[in-house]
C-alpha cells in the first residue's frame, strides 16, 4: 500500500522538495494554485468547515467563527478573545463578532480577573454548554466520514506531517517578525 508519507518521502529523496512544490524550470516564477501546498489547505479547510456548518447553522444559528469559538471555550474555559484569536489563528475582529454575538445569546458568560479588572475572561453559559453537546457529535461524525478515506496508517502520517507543518508554519510566521 502506498501512504502519504512514502510519496513524500520518495518525491523528497528524488529532488529535495516535495512534488507539490516542483514546478518546471521555464516556468519557476509562476505560482500552480493546483500544486501550491497553501492554497491547497485553504481550499480543503475551507470546504470541510462550510460542510459542518451547514449543520450546526441550520440547526443552531451558528456561524463558522462562533463555532469555533465555542469549541475552544469548551475544551479551554476562561481565555481572553485575545487569547481565542492565538489558538484558533483567526483574525481578532471575527472573534471579537463572535464572542459579541454568543454573549448576546447568552451562550458565553464574561468574568473579570480579580487580578486585573482590564482583563476579561470568557467561559460557555449552561446555553453555550448545550448547544457544545449537541454540536459536537456532528463534527467528530464528519471527521470520522472524511478521514474514512485514509488507512489507519495514512490517519497516523497524516497526524504527524499536520502537525510538523504547523511547527514550521509557527516558526516561519516568529521569523517573519508577525508572530510576537
Amino acid at each position: 500500500m502506498v501512504t502519504i508519507e512514502t510519496i513524500v518521502r520518495s518525491s523528497v529523496k528524488k529532488t529535495g522538495m516535495p512534488s507539490t512544490a516542483r514546478v518546471n524550470n521555464k516556468a519557476s516564477d509562476k505560482l500552480h494554485l493546483d500544486r501550491f501546498v497553501p492554497y491547497r489547505l485553504s481550499v480543503l479547510s475551507n470546504i470541510v468547515s462550510m460542510s459542518i456548518a451547514h449543520a450546526y447553522e441550520r440547526e443552531f444559528g451558528l456561524t463558522i467563527p462562533e463555532w469555533r469559538v465555542l469549541a475552544v471555550l469548551a475544551r479551554y474555559p476562561n481565555l481572553s478573545a485575545i487569547e481565542v484569536a492565538e489558538r484558533t489563528a483567526m483574525d481578532k475582529v471575527a472573534v471579537s463578532r463572535a464572542v459579541q454575538s454568543l454573549l448576546a445569546a447568552r451562550r458565553l458568560v464574561r468574568t473579570y480577573d480579580k487580578g486585573d479588572r482590564r482583563r476579561s475572561m470568557l467561559r460557555l453559559s449552561a446555553q453555550g454548554r448545550a448547544v457544545y453537546t449537541r454540536v459536537a457529535p456532528l463534527a467528530l461524525g464528519y471527521e470520522r466520514k472524511l478521514l474514512d478515506a485514509l488507512s489507519a496508517s495514512d490517519r497516523r502520517a497524516l497526524d504527524r506531517l499536520i502537525g510538523r507543518l504547523m511547527e514550521r508554519a509557527r516558526l516561519l510566521d516568529h521569523l517573519d517578525g508577525k508572530g510576537s
